[in-house]
């Protein structure tokens, strides 16, 4: 009896002293950032921490979203398809109601995760439907506003030794997405959105609130270079500014609990800043993210990588790290039955099951080889594809791009491009729009951004900023054919439904 006291004593010993998990996941994801990050060159950014991270893993200079609207992209992240092969068109919430298909389940993210042996926990922003199908084991409450205090609402599943398996975050702040209404210290007539800040320069909990001057920003070349502009980005730095601090406290909990060192850690946004000219549209302000990767088992580290990566690399990645990705099939190792999961649960689900084919292998591929090699390639081209954002503004796109050209199709080319009401009341845009459309927008005019031709093709190398439509040139008749081609091969191999408009309209 005394021995075996002894050794429960010893074993209760040993859990209390249990060494941390290895490769554990944090996957942290923003609202509507661009890559305005000093580790990107930013002169006006405040981004210490999340430079930090960038100097001591990979950051990608060419990372993609594949759609610039939030619950599409979203469902992207975290399913590994396109927006238009997972269902979830667009927005989520409230009369919008987008969802994904529930065969999806077989690939969604949280659900591969937990089948590879990862206790799974979000926080902050969800924003995609069926839950049944993203399912997390864990949902944690915070003010998603204040990344500093998710982090903190984050410490005890972070350092739970209460279950062996190693962790899988998915952290999602809603900065710096607009809202929270407008400033109203502002001297000018259109006032700036807030951006999630508090009014008259009080701070969140926590958080070391970082004020910009609307002269010191950087005022990117889609958007007119106007005092209203400044204010709003003034604003937009500020909520960047904080996520940072929330990185930062991430970074603390993980190294008290001598987790950093068996931490994966990745930061991105769902897409550009919501700025006309950037979210909604498929112009490299839409689609152009942060991405930045430490692996905490990579020999390499400061990493700067050209490759071009993309929203749909995000699921397979994630798995890939955790052991749990089939290579040859480009699927999980321990694929779901998705009609095995819907039948045991009685669920009479015929009507938004999804393709019966199609949803079995995910469309990216894992980065996770490439992390140490800043002269590997992974896509030679990029393929884009949104619908919707909110359920009013239809205007399905198609894109394809490579280090050479860039083709936009607006397949709704006869309609005026749709706004969002956020967008559409910015102060920003009202102050160009009331002066008519031949106002100067960036680099177009108004008029120009609302109006758009079928194609929009542009030669990124001469042209990164998208000035030039070369598709009505008769010199580039050849290239303008081959990249449609190109276009009409991505829609095919991704099962796109709005490839056969290329038939009637």
């Amino acid at each position: 009896m005394i021995r075996l006291l002894c050794c429960f004593l010893s074993l209760a010993i040993f859990s209390a002293h249990a060494p941390a998990a290895e490769r554990n996941v944090i996957f942290f994801i923003t609202d509507d950032e661009s890559p305005t990050l000093g580790c990107y060159g930013d002169k006006a950014a405040v981004s210490p921490a999340i430079d930090a991270i960038a100097a001591d893993g990979t950051l990608f200079t060419r990372a993609f979203a594949t759609t610039a609207s939030c619950s599409a992209s979203r469902s992207v992240v975290m399913s590994g398809l396109h927006n238009h092969a997972n269902g979830q068109y667009g927005h989520q919430h409230a009369y919008h109601k987008f969802a994904s298909w529930h065969n999806v389940v077989s690939l969604a993210l949280p659900r591969v995760m937990q089948r590879a042996g990862y206790r799974t926990a979000q926080i902050g922003k969800y924003h995609v439907a069926p839950e049944e199908v993203y399912r997390f084991e864990t949902y944690l409450k915070g003010n998603s506003r204040n990344a500093v205090q998710m982090a903190e609402q984050s410490r005890e599943f972070i350092t739970s030794t209460d279950d062996e398996r190693p962790f899988f975050l998915y952290f999602a702040t809603s900065d710096p997405h607009r809202g929270g209404g407008t400033d109203q210290t502002s001297k000018r007539e259109l006032k700036p959105d807030l951006f999630g800040n508090k009014p008259n320069d009080r701070a969140h909990d926590g958080v070391d609130e970082v004020f910009f001057d609307p002269a010191d920003v950087t005022v990117p070349s889609f958007l007119p270079d106007t005092p209203e502009t400044r204010e709003e980005l003034a604003q937009y730095y500020q909520s960047c500014a904080r996520i940072d601090q929330g990185v930062a406290r991430l970074v603390e909990i993980l190294k008290e609990a001598d987790l950093h060192d068996k931490t994966l850690i990745v930061f991105t946004s769902d897409h550009g800043m919501a700025f006309a000219g950037g979210k909604t549209t498929v112009y490299e302000g839409g689609l152009r993210v942060p991405f930045v990767v430490r692996n905490p088992y990579e020999e390499q580290r400061g990493i700067v990588s050209n490759a071009m990566i993309s929203h749909i690399d995000i699921t397979p990645s994630l798995l890939d790290f955790a052991g749990g990705l089939d290579h040859e099939a480009n699927a999980p190792k321990d694929m779901l039955d998705a009609d095995a999961y819907w039948q045991e649960r009685g669920e009479n689900l015929r009507e938004n099951r999804g393709p019966r084919k199609g949803i079995d292998a995910y469309h990216g591929k894992s980065w996770i080889p490439i992390l140490g090699d800043p002269d590997a390639s992974h896509h030679e081209t990029i393929f884009a594809s949104h619908t919707f954002h909110e359920i009013q503004m239809y205007y399905p796109m198609r894109v394809v791009r490579d280090d050479n050209y860039k083709l936009i199709w607006n397949i709704a080319h006869g309609l005026p491009y749709p706004f969002a009401s956020d967008l559409w009341a910015a102060s920003s845009w009202q102050a160009q729009f009331q002066q008519g459309e031949d106002a100067p927008y960036g680099e177009k005019t108004v008029g120009e951004y609302i109006h758009r031709p079928a194609f929009e093709l542009y030669d990124m190398r001469t042209d990164p900023h998208e000035r030039t439509n070369l598709a009505e040139d008769s010199q580039h008749a050849e290239v303008l054919k081959t990249y449609k081609a190109k276009l009409k091969e991505f829609q095919t191999r991704y099962k796109d439904p709005w490839v056969m408009k290329w038939d009637y309209e």
